[in-house]
């Protein structure tokens, strides 16, 4: 048998695998079998060491797949900022800064309600219903306002007996809830974790995903289990997104701390299902400019969820330059879909920091992060970025807006003040045109036929 014939039969079968797998799968679950990061990389000046520092090995199949979070949602969320203060003129006057600002044209397109919206008991159908005081229009004239504007509505629930402010809980109602919100015209439920018996989320969350898909309407389904039970591990096959840790509050210590929590899981995130830090607090008042944008910057690099926490209808103009940062979006919503991730620290407790992830076009993103209490020189280097030593790289400021760099070789630095982080995309320079993009299973496979 010739080289030729005989590649040709380990294409053959590996096809006719992959059919079998996906008629294999059993009736009403739909998975999504999709590579990230398997590419051949050497052509393009990455080194051997690139598709195990970019790891994405935990990226799973999404029973949900709904379509949906091909990207991180971006959007805004009335809990950060207004908590409990909420009623639906607070919305829908939120809905219309999203547009005047110029946000929503930016992508944050969810308008999502957090908690307290509801009476605090079902009627007498055992129906949740809109506290008549707070929201006496009701939600779906809400949700048709907030579609009226080119927007998205969320809301809120839990996957307990109560939600966390004592409202009624979805456990044991999904069915009729999720019907509910479909019907009102909901397009987004963030699901969180209180008065939950003890059941384990494991077990709880699972229901309120196959409410939502037979509920004929397209909803974007948020875990908000606070990492209990490490939810990226299962999490990728329930929902789009995962908390992965208790809520964050605006303070410096608070954003860094969950900023290393989401670290740890960065192989699970994909298209599809994202791990989610939680809220921005940009805006809110309690960090400075510069801690905002390293803020901004690592959840971006992250692929974290953008979801605004301040009230944008009196947001500074410091807060909507970081939000509104298009080359920084841009790189959130990369369609690669490849988290981020801290590839090198130095300095007392790790506090200069580099972190860097993948990007289409076979481009890179950097950020230096200092995270020291004096201003410091951070230098990425090439191996710990995973690139050849001899690469040359264009390096574009992200925060200038600009070229900085043609050819870099090797290393590249900055001098980064205290708690500021830059930003940039590297690119490198004439490369050869050539990537193969295969699932990691499929390698295996044919490795294993070929001896």
């Amino acid at each position: 048998m010739t080289g030729t014939t005989s590649f040709s039969c380990v294409y053959v079968w590996i096809v006719c695998v992959c059919l079998w797998v996906n008629d294999s799968v059993s009736a009403g679950e739909v998975v999504a079998r999709r590579p990230v990061l398997q590419q051949s990389v050497s052509n393009f000046g990455y080194s051997k060491s690139f598709t195990e520092l970019y790891d994405t090995s935990k990226y799973g199949n999404f029973q949900l797949n709904n379509g949906l979070a091909q990207t991180p949602q971006m959007g805004w969320s009335s809990w950060n900022f207004f908590a409990c203060n909420i009623n639906e003129t607070v919305i829908k006057e939120i809905a219309d800064a999203l547009v005047s600002t110029g946000l929503s044209d930016l992508g944050y397109d969810y308008v999502n309600i957090d908690d307290c919206w509801s009476n605090l008991k079902r009627d007498s159908k055992g129906q949740l219903v809109p506290n008549t005081k707070t929201f006496p229009s009701g939600i779906k004239a809400l949700a048709d306002y907030v579609h009226g504007k080119g927007l998205k509505l969320g809301i809120y629930s839990g996957a307990g007996v109560f939600t966390c402010q004592v409202r009624p809980g979805s456990l044991f109602h999904e069915k009729d809830d999720a019907d509910l919100f479909a019907s009102w015209g909901v397009d987004y439920l963030k699901y969180d974790n209180c008065y939950n018996l003890g059941i384990k989320p494991i077990e709880r969350y699972p229901p309120m995903r196959d409410a939502l898909n037979a509920s004929g309407r397209l909803i974007f389904y948020s875990l908000c289990d606070w990492g209990i039970d490490d939810v990226p591990t299962w999490g990728r096959n329930v929902g789009n997104s995962w908390r992965i840790s208790d809520d964050i509050n605006d303070t410096w210590a608070s954003m860094t701390t969950i900023a290393d929590l989401n670290n740890k899981w960065a192989a699970y995130a994909g298209p599809g299902g994202w791990n989610d830090p939680d809220m921005l607090e940009v805006g809110n008042g309690g960090m400075t400019y510069h801690e905002y944008r390293g803020h901004f910057s690592i959840w971006a690099l992250m692929k974290a969820p953008l979801v605004i926490g301040c009230d944008v209808r009196n947001i500074t103009a410091e807060a909507l330059e970081i939000l509104t940062n298009k080359e920084v979006i841009a790189v959130n919503q990369d369609p690669l879909g490849v988290q981020g991730r801290r590839v090198h620290s130095s300095g007392i407790d790790g506090c200069l920091q580099v972190w860097a992830g993948p990007l289409s076009g076979h481009r890179l993103t950097v950020a230096l992060w200092n995270r020291c209490p004096e201003a410091a020189t951070i230098t990425a280097s090439w191996d710990t970025l995973g690139l050849e030593s001899t690469t040359a790289v264009s390096v574009r400021d992200l925060w200038k807006h600009k070229e900085v760099v043609e050819n870099a070789v090797g290393s590249f630095g900055s001098r980064v003040d205290s708690h500021d982080c830059h930003m940039y995309i590297f690119t490198p320079q004439s490369p050869k045109f050539e990537s193969i993009f295969l699932t990691a299973a499929v390698v295996t496979t044919t490795k294993a036929i070929l001896g």
